[in-house]
């Protein structure tokens, strides 16, 4: 079966303390990847070096300057919310990229979503899309909240190590262009961009509050998610490393993903043990990680791609120019999302959007259990994907000084 149940191991404890939940987000960092691919290997009876993509259709056989780039997508959700998730996938998908699919609980909600990706032909064709076998307990404010994204990450770096940019998606999200234009838009940008939003350039006097009081997120080892506890007591904020705050939603490299998992500087570990008890640490430790590291500040786009207002489908020039890529949040049965199927990108009901890849039989035919498809490295832009590449492609590396000055000085 092309479709892999990706199993990821029991690395939680029973007991828990501030330093527990530190140490086990840096034993997730420092073991992760090794530990997950002997399991990988040893559930799908592969060899080290066996693929998931088949030899003719991996995108990354061959690659040469100037072709699009692979997009490696984490799509998340909770219990109720797999048939979300199921339709932001068709949406999003492209025979380039890779997929992971994580429901974070329900386990027989996850076995109907996994039979549900499995149904269709073309995922299993191409086997880029995968589906996270077990859940674990997440507080979204917590640090087990960033303790999954880094979960994620590492999986995906194990199934296909050589995608270009890692976006996180939650059912709640949906896009404002087909593939074939957000990946036409990517395509001139230099690799190692990452776009993230801040919200200042190191905290004020104001927003020391929340770092200075410490929480322990007791999902990191429990099986269930629990509200996260406050202690008593406060701490200093570092002297040693500069705080940065911003969108806890963005676009990074898998370079700088790399540097954040694989570990070859301390400084993600050290501030690893630092955010296992802040507030909301998705909404600072890569911001703070990109700011420290004198190999990242400088590859930095103060753009998260995100529109967070509601959306008005029929003034969609004005939400291109806001460099919005993504819309959210969308709650379930949001009559937009059928407008931006019906008007933006042409996806059928129940069906993929189409793409060069997929341009037979008009816009009202399936690419889903189809047996023909183009070169999947050949785009067809439309109007709109053409004007969101030019407003993107004022970051090149000579411009970046727009956007890195909030990894400079402090505020007053």
């Amino acid at each position: 079966m092309m479709l892999k149940m990706l199993l990821s191991w029991n690395w939680r404890s029973r007991q828990g303390s501030v330093f527990i939940a530190a140490a086990l987000l840096l034993l997730l960092v420092g073991f992760l990847c090794s530990r997950f691919d002997y399991q990988y290997r040893m559930m799908n009876n592969i060899p080290d070096h066996g693929n998931v993509i088949s030899a003719a259709n991996d995108p990354s056989k061959g690659r040469r300057p100037g072709d699009p780039p692979i997009l490696a997508y984490w799509i998340f959700g909770f219990r109720g919310e797999s048939k979300r998730m199921l339709r932001l996938l068709k949406a999003v998908y492209h025979p380039r990229n890779q997929y992971l699919l994580q429901l974070l609980d329900g386990d027989e909600e996850r076995m109907e979503l996994a039979v549900a990706v499995e149904s269709q032909h073309v995922f299993r064709a191409f086997g880029n899309v995968n589906v996270v076998g077990k859940s674990y307990a997440v507080a979204e404010s917590g640090a087990s909240a960033l303790s999954a994204m880094l979960h994620a990450a590492a999986l995906l770096l194990r199934i296909s190590p050589l995608w270009d940019w890692f976006f996180t998606l939650s059912s709640s999200d949906y896009p404002l262009f087909t593939q074939d234009d957000i990946l036409f838009a990517l395509t001139s940008l230099p690799r190692d961009l990452n776009f993230v939003g801040f919200t200042n350039r190191t905290i004020d006097k104001k927003g020391q509050h929340n770092f200075n009081r410490i929480v322990v997120d007791p999902s990191l080892y429990s099986k269930q998610a629990t509200p996260l506890y406050y202690a008593v007591e406060t701490r200093e904020v570092p002297t040693t490393f500069d705080i940065f705050e911003g969108s806890p939603w963005m676009v990074l490299s898998r370079a700088f993903m790399e540097h954040c998992i694989k570990g070859w500087d301390n400084l993600p570990r050290k501030l690893l043990m630092y955010y296992a008890n802040v507030v909301s640490p998705l909404e600072s430790y890569f911001h703070t990680v990109l700011c420290n590291s004198p190999e990242f500040r400088n590859t930095i786009v103060n753009q998260d791609l995100r529109c967070s207002l509601p959306i008005n489908v029929s003034n969609y020039d004005n939400l291109v120019n806001k460099w919005a890529i993504f819309a959210r949040p969308f709650k379930e049965g949001d009559p937009t999302l059928d407008e931006l199927d019906r008007r933006i990108l042409y996806r059928p009901p129940q069906g993929l959007v189409r793409g060069k890849w997929c341009n037979y039989g008009g816009h009202n035919s399936s690419c889903s259990n189809s047996n023909t498809w183009d070169d999947i490295d050949s785009l067809d832009p439309g109007f709109y994907g053409k004007k969101l590449q030019n407003i993107l492609s004022k970051f090149t590396a000579k411009d970046h000084h727009m956007v890195t000055n909030h990894c400079h000085g402090s505020s007053s």
